[in-house]
Order: structure tokens, then sequence, then C-alpha cells
């Protein structure tokens, strides 16, 4: 405990505007006012007390007027005062005031009001000097017997904590609490006996836990609680006891507390690997996620079952509990479900997988039937990668899947249908014996898809993969079918004059049933009621957006009309047809040109897409070996390429987690038997119940410790300097949202520094907490100060500040010792992660703020400069390696971060390296970020522009 950090039981709020009283009239409101008054008296001297007045002349005003009254309201505020108030002389000695007061408790804990006695004893509880505390054992032991349970819960805290700060008032406390535990009935009062025989005398709880482990499911919650800890810190340090209390862990699985269930459960997973125990904890961690409303709590326990699974020999009996694991989808909070998936995925297996996929079969339809929710959309999403990992992993079930996913080509969710398609492409891909089925599905929907990207995609797969005749006129049906009546633009003029009524366009159409469906279709629209829109609702969905500009689409339809008329032609063997068809497919291309390069579009064909449709029209009318082949045969081979990357990539990548996971024991590595071990070893071994702990107040030393690079000594921050009067040096603490600042102030003069003050101010978006205490530092003495800051989002912050003090006995105005500023990195914020392509292009384009900062290092290599940016950065490279391996002398990657605030960084890295300049020359080039908020990216920028260089140390 340092000087500046005084031990604080109670908080009270300070109002700072107010005029502080005078002594005076604060006595004479104590001694002669109302009890109105004395209250309000009394809650002056407390606050002026807290500030640091010392105020000794009211002690025996108090202890005359105030401490014989019996009003309650009083009497809490006295147990306040007598807390903070200094209760020893200069040299150490009690004051002889205190006798009374002693006296005074005395008889406040033989008061017949139990909340008097109870409120007592907890003021007992922060007592710090023995010698008020011997006269009053007696009394404290005789309320042990009280008849009310609040008495008797606080009795037993106060003969806990004197038990353990002075264990000479009261050497048998322990033997006292044990024959009070088992004549005891109050589950709080068991509790609060349980857990200081736990601390105090550990064997003795053993002993009571021995004689009523039978009845430990009938307890109390809270006494449940205390016993598991007990069980686990027994079992621990002793492994031979496991075996005695393995089945009362068993029974408080079964606890209807979801607290002690969740405890146990986590208990029972440390002392046993069996997989019955295992099996046990899981089902147990099943049933709180179900059960809890609490999305948190179901997230916690979700992180558990994760853990679970890391462990190889846990894993096997987790993949029996699959199908368990899916109830938890029932939940409507997408963080939980994205988590079930995952861990899903990861525990699915040839025994399982046929089960799972008819529950996400299941799940799929159920989101189509569902009222749309902003969550919907993203579950589908998630549901069909879900489905597509399953099929990619086990062929078999592709066909069972793809016919359920297929219906979702039409929905109106963009990312849904792309990542149907996507799946749909790689299924046709690897799948022979599944494209007649692929391709006749995708036939039927066809007419529905109402996205144009969509639309590109399956005009992509029908042209690639339709190799019968039938197929390939089936596509040209729904091509025409989408384009409605050729030539487009006659058409169009035709209906903007209206010369010709939509009735006679339906029976002109080449099929009237498709054209029929097809208006059905069209006329679905929100808008169907209201007339003036009519000319666009009769449009067929291709003339549709070709009619708003979107001639992307043009291009795609002429490739894929391109390869199925060269397709037709080697099937067909008659001249006439193959004629005709490819006469057919080349009107369709003409026509499109032609509405192209008219007024009639919202915006006309770029050039890119005119010279794509010209390609494809000289294709048609030349027919040569060398095209057919580029068209039919380099397209598919580029695909197949593509894909068999990407699975090396997926199978490296859980290679790599299936590494870590496994344990790797060497040939000559010792075995250790828990029952051989000794007992000192044993407590080597980390304890959860302590480790939790930490982890909740933000300690992480141990972690410090193991890792000497990351030791304290690094992170410190001189503030001052050496010849300065006041030295200052900061260790830097960042635990998440907030940093704690310990500051050792050291006096390096002969004087005494009164009212020493740290005074700190921020810039960016840092909060200071509280304004730390000032402090009396003797001649060459040193103190330590802590003081808290908040942060609330990733962006660079300054802590700056000065030490201000007087100099005693010094004439002289205040002394003031400016900082240094201490900068805040925030690499502590940032981690690496990862998101799809689609995603980071989307993000891409969403994120408005932009920071370009110009490569100027001296890094030679262009792998080793990317390297080093990702090592100083903490994001992630999302471009795979085969992409960034060999040499060309230029380089592109995608990096992406998160940070702990749910903030995304994404950075794009440009470099080439100019060989003309000879093989020493430095990479040159860009970086661009983008982020959500402008401090995002000018931090990020300002921390690569720092560290491009590498340091030759």
């Amino acid at each position: 405990m340092t000087a500046a950090e005084n031990v604080c039981y109670t908080l009270i709020n300070v109002s700072s505007d107010s005029e502080p009283p005078s002594e005076v009239s604060l006595k004479a409101d104590l001694e002669k006012g109302e009890i109105k008054a004395k209250t309000e008296a009394l809650k002056k001297v407390i606050i002026m007390i807290l500030n640091g007045e010392k105020l000794p002349g009211l002690l025996m005003t108090i202890i005359r007027f105030v401490l014989p009254l019996q009003d309650h309201t009083i009497k809490k505020l006295l147990l306040v005062f007598w807390e903070i108030v200094p209760k020893t002389t200069t040299d150490g000695k009690l004051l002889q005031e205190m006798i009374l007061v002693c006296d005074a408790y005395r008889k406040d804990l033989q008061h017949p009001n139990e909340f008097i006695r109870g409120s007592t004893l907890r003021f007992l509880c922060k007592l710090k000097e023995s010698e008020l505390l011997e006269p009053l054992m007696p009394a404290i032991r005789a309320c042990l017997e009280h008849r009310h349970s609040y008495v008797r819960r606080n009795a037993v805290l106060a003969i806990y904590t004197i038990y353990r700060n002075f264990e000479h008032l009261i050497p048998d406390a322990p033997e006292l609490i044990h024959d009070f535990l088992v004549n005891e009935k109050d589950a709080s009062c068991k509790r609060n006996a349980f857990m200081m025989l736990i601390h105090a005398d550990q064997d003795r709880a053993l002993d009571y836990l021995s004689t009523c482990i039978d009845q430990v499911h009938t307890f109390g919650d809270i006494l449940q609680l205390v016993i598991v800890e007990l069980i686990y810190k027994v079992c621990h340090a002793n492994p031979s006891e496991r075996a005695r209390f393995i089945r009362c862990i068993y029974n408080l699985l079964q606890s209807s507390s979801p607290a002690v269930k969740y405890e146990a459960a986590g208990t029972l997973v440390t002392l046993s690997s069996a997989p019955t125990a295992v099996k046990a904890a899981a089902q147990c961690y099943i049933d709180l996620i179900i059960k809890e409303s609490d999305n948190n709590v179901k997230l916690i326990v979700l992180d558990r079952l994760i853990e679970l699974k890391e462990h190889p020999t846990h894993e096997r009996v987790l993949q029996d509990l699959v199908m368990d694991i899916l109830r938890v989808l029932s939940t409507p909070d997408l963080e939980v479900r994205k988590k079930t998936l995952h861990l899903a995925l990861d525990l699915v297996s040839s025994r399982n997988v046929e089960e799972l996929v008819i529950v996400l079969k299941k799940e799929v339809i159920k989101t189509n039937n569902v009222t749309e929710h902003e969550d919907t959309d993203k579950y589908r999403q998630l549901l069909v990668r879900t489905l597509h990992s399953c099929s990619v992993r086990f062929p078999d079930m592709a066909g069972n899947v793809i016919p359920v996913l297929m219906e979702f080509l039409s929905d109106t969710n963009e990312a849904a249908a792309a990542d149907v398609l996507e799946f749909v492409r790689e299924a046709i891909q690897r799948f022979d014996n599944l494209r007649p089925l692929i391709i006749e599905k995708m036939l039927e929907v066809f007419h529905a898809i109402k996205t144009v990207k969509i639309y590109r995609g399956a005009l992509w797969i029908l042209g690639e993969y339709c190799s019968t005749k039938d197929d390939i006129q089936s596509v040209m049906t729904e091509v025409r079918r989408s384009l409605g009546e050729i030539p487009i633009v006659e058409n169009e003029i035709k209906k903007e004059t209206g010369e010709m009524k939509p009735d006679d366009e339906v029976s002109a159409a080449p099929a009237q049933k498709l054209v029929t469906e097809m208006g059905t279709y069209v006329t679905q629209s929100a808008l169907s009621s209201s007339r003036p829109s009519k000319k666009e609702e009769d449009r067929p969905p291709l003339r549709g957006f070709l009619m708003d500009g979107d001639f992307y689409v043009a291009a795609s339809l002429a490739t894929t009309l391109t390869k199925v008329a060269l397709r037709y032609v080697a099937i067909v063997q008659d001249k006439r047809k193959q004629n005709s068809f490819v006469a057919e497919a080349m009107l369709i291309m003409v026509t499109v040109l032609h509405l192209g390069k008219s007024s009639l579009p919202k915006k006309p064909i770029t050039d890119d897409d005119v010279d794509r449709i010209s390609l494809c029209l000289k294709v048609l009318s030349e027919c040569s070996p060398l095209m057919n082949d580029i068209f039919n045969k380099e397209c598919r081979r580029s695909l197949s390429h593509m894909l068999t990357v990407r699975l090396e990539e997926e199978k490296l990548s859980q290679k790599k987690e299936s590494e870590k996971r496994n344990v790797t024991v060497q040939a000559d590595d010792p075995i250790s038997f828990m029952q051989l071990t000794a007992k000192n070893e044993m407590a080597s071994k980390e304890d959860q119940f302590q480790l939790s702990l930490l982890a909740a107040m933000g300690n992480t030393q141990r972690k410090e410790a193991a890792d000497p690079l990351a030791s304290k000594l690094n992170k410190v921050t001189q503030l001052t300097g050496f010849s300065d009067p006041v030295y200052a040096e900061a260790y830097v603490h960042v635990n998440q949202y907030d940093i704690v600042l310990d500051v050792l102030v050291v006096n390096q003069t002969s004087d005494t520094l009164q009212n020493c003050t740290l005074e700190l101010a921020t810039l960016g978006d840092l909060k200071l907490v509280e304004k730390p205490s000032p402090l009396t530092l003797a001649p060459h003495d040193f103190a330590n100060i802590k003081a808290n800051v908040k942060v609330a989002s990733t962006e660079n912050g300054i802590i700056f500040g000065n030490i201000v003090y007087d100099v005693s006995g010094a004439a002289s105005d205040r002394n003031c010792v400016v900082l240094s500023d201490i900068h805040i990195d925030i690499m502590d914020y940032i981690q690496p992660a990862s998101c799809t392509d689609a995603e980071f292009r989307q993000m891409w384009a969403e994120f408005e703020w932009e920071n370009k900062v110009t490569v100027n290092t001296n890094i030679t290599d262009l792998n080793e400069y990317l390297q080093h940016i990702l090592k100083s950065t903490n994001m992630k490279c999302l471009t795979p390696e085969k992409a960034l391996s060999g040499f060309c002398g230029f380089m592109a990657a995608n990096l992406y971060a998160r940070s702990i605030f749910g903030e995304d960084a994404l950075a794009n890295v440009s470099v080439e390296k100019p060989i003309h300049l000879g093989p020493d020359a430095p990479v040159n080039g860009h970086i661009r970020i983008r982020a959500k908020s402008q401090g995002m990216a000018l931090s990020l920028g300002d921390k690569i522009n720092l560290s491009q260089k590498k340091s030759n140390v």
C-alpha cells in the first residue's frame, strides 16, 4: 500500500462549489440543534474530514452531544464518521476519547434493534485498531446467538476479519464458527461461516462438508457456490481427494441456480478429463445457453464450449452433441447464432453431417417465412455459408442442399443470393454428377432473379455448363423471354408513342405462356395497383436492366450467347439449324448495341461494353477453332485453378489450426503423474478462480512476468529530468477500456514538500476519471500516485500535465514542474482480424475517411517490407500467400484489423521495386488506409509513418 493510496471503504460525493462552514457554527449545531440540524452538521463534518481538515476540537462535542442519540440516521452517519476520523495521536497511541466511543459501541452490540446491531458489526470489520476491538469481543461472540439472521451473518464476518487481522483477539475462531455452522439453519449465515472456514481452517471446512455431502443439492445457491470453490481448491492442491468430491460436483450440475451449474461444469472439466465428465459439463453449458435470456451470458458460456473443443480428446465427445448445440439457433441474436454455427461446423463429422444439414435446411426455409427483421438477411447468409462449407467437406451432401438454396437466387437481398451463387458455381465445377440438377433448377429460377449482379452470375453459369442441345435451346428461350420483343428500340418507341398496347405485345411474343408467367411475376411489385408506372412494370427483367443503363450485363449476355452458340454448332450437324441459332444470337447482340447507342436508356453504353459485344459478334461470324478453345475451355480452366488454390488455402489454415491445438510431446519428455506430484509443485499450476479474479480486475501481471520482453520496464515513461527538484516517471498499464498511470514521484530536495499534486490533462478521446489527491513528501522521500484514464475510441491520445507543490516554511508562490507528454499507442487497441473479399470491398466502398501514406523506407525487399508493416500495425494480410509469392517488381496486398471498440481498419499496400535504380534501391509506393472514423485513419497513418524505416539494431 503506497502513501498516496489510503484504504477507503465508504465513498461520499462532495459538492465542490459549496462554501465550507466554520468550526464554531458546526459546534453550535452539534450541541444545541434539533435532530435535523445535528444530522446536517455531522454530514458537513464528515465531508470536511474527507477533504483533509483535521477538526480535533469537534471530537469531544460529538461524543457528548451526538453519540448518545438513538436516531437511526445519526447512528449510520456516526459509523462513517468513526471510520474516517483519526483515532491515534501523532506518536501512534490511541486517543483517550476513543474509550468512550468503544463503550458506546459495546452498548450498540447489545441493542434490541437488529439493524443497529448488524450495522455496528459491519463497521467493526473496517476497524484496524486492536485496542478498540479487544473490549468488544464478548459482545461480538454473543451476537452469534442472536435470534435474527442479519445480526448472526454480520457477526460471522466481523469474527472472520478480526481473526484475519488480529488472531490473538480470538484464537478459537475456527472452532467457534464450525460449531456455529453445524447448528445454523439460515443459508446466508451458513455461507459466510463456510467461507470463513475455507480461508481460515480448510480442514474443518472439509470435515463439515463430509458430514453433509449428500445434502449439498438441498442447500441454497450462495452456499453451493462456496462449496464448488472449496472442492476446486482442495482437488487442485491435493489430486488424491478428487474421487471423494467428484460425485458432489456431478450433483451440483443439476442445481436450480444457473451460476452454480456454470461453476460446477467449469470445475468438473478441470478435475476430470473422462468423456462422461466432459459430456455432462458440455450438456450443462448447452442447457444454460438455451435457458438463459441474457445474450452476454449466452456468449460467455459459448466461449467455454469453444474452449472445451480446443482440447483434442474433448472434441470427440462434443461431436456427439452437435445436434444439442444447434438448439441454440433458436436465439434471435445474430452474434450468438454466428458463434454457434462456427462451433457446429468445427465439430461436424461424417457421422453427424446429414443431421446437421437437415437442421440447417429447416432454418434456411424458416428465414424465408419470417417477417423481415434487420438480422434475418445476415442470418440467411450465415446459413448459406455454413451449408456451403458442409458441402465442400462432404460432397455427398451437396445434392440435398442445392435445390433448397437455389430458391434464394431470386431473393431481394443481394448478399445472400451472391453467396448462393458462389456456392452453386463451386458445386457445378466440382461435382459433375450434379450438373444436370443444377442446370434444371437454374433455368427454373432464372426468370425470377431480381438483382443485376446475380443475373450476370447466373448467365455465366448457364453459358459455361449447358452442354446438351435441349439445355442450350432452353437458355436461348429464357434470354428471349427476359429481353421481350426485339428489336428493342422499335418496340420501346412504339410503346412510348402508344401505337402498341401491352396486350398486343403479349400476343406478338414467340411463347405466349412464358410471357404470361413473366407478366404475373412483374406485377407482384408493391406498385402494381398504381397505373402510371405500367410501362416499367411490363418490362421483362433483362430489358429493365438495359433501360436503366446497366450494359455490363449486356457484355456478360454476349459472352454467354457466344459460348452456347459455339457449343450448339459443335453438337448439331444440321447447317440450317446452326446458322439459324447463330443468327438469332447475333441479332440479340446487335439489338442490344443499337439500344445502347440510342437515347432511350438512362445511361449510354460504355466503350468497354461495345468492344466486348463487337468481339463476340466477330467470333460468331468467323467461328475459328482458336476462339472456340478460348471461350469454351480456358474460362473453365481458370475457374478450376482458382477453386483449387482456394481449397489448398483452406486446408493449410485448418492444418495450422489443428497443429496449434495438438500438443506435441517429445520422445524424451518427462511424464507427469498427478498422483505423484508434490504439493509444492502442484501450487505452480494456475488456480482458475484466481485467474478469473485477476482478469475481472484487469490485472494481467502473470502474462507480463512470463514474457521478459513485455516487462513493466519497457512501459515506463520518464516525465521529468534527473536534475528537477521533483523526479517523476510513469508506468502506463493499458487495460482494454482504461489506462492506469502508476506515477513514481521522488523528492530530490532537502525540504519537505507540502500539497504535492499531480495535475493531468488529456488530448484526444481520453477522459481523466478522478483527480489524484495531494500528498506531503519528506526530504528525499518518494511516493506512488495512481491515475485512471478512460478510453473511448481508437486514436492517438496524449496525456500531459505538471506537478505543483509548496515548500515547507517558504514564503514563495507554489512551485511547478512541467511533465513530458505521454503518448498512448493505438497498437494496444488494434487486433488482427479477417473478413471475406466481398466484405472488404463493401467496407472499402462505405468508409468515408481515407489516409494516403507515401512509402518512405530503407527496406529493399517487397515481401520484407510487407511483413514489417504487418508487425508494426498488428494488421492481418488478407491476400493469399500464393498471390504474393515470386518476384515481379511490384506487390499489392489488402490488410485488415479491428479495434477492441469494434472499429474496422482497412489498408491497401501498393508497392514496387524500382529495378532501374539497382538492387539496393528501397521500395516505393503508397499505402491507403480507410476507416469509419477520422481518428482511426489518421492514427494508423501516423503509426505507419513512424515505423516504416527498419532500425539497424
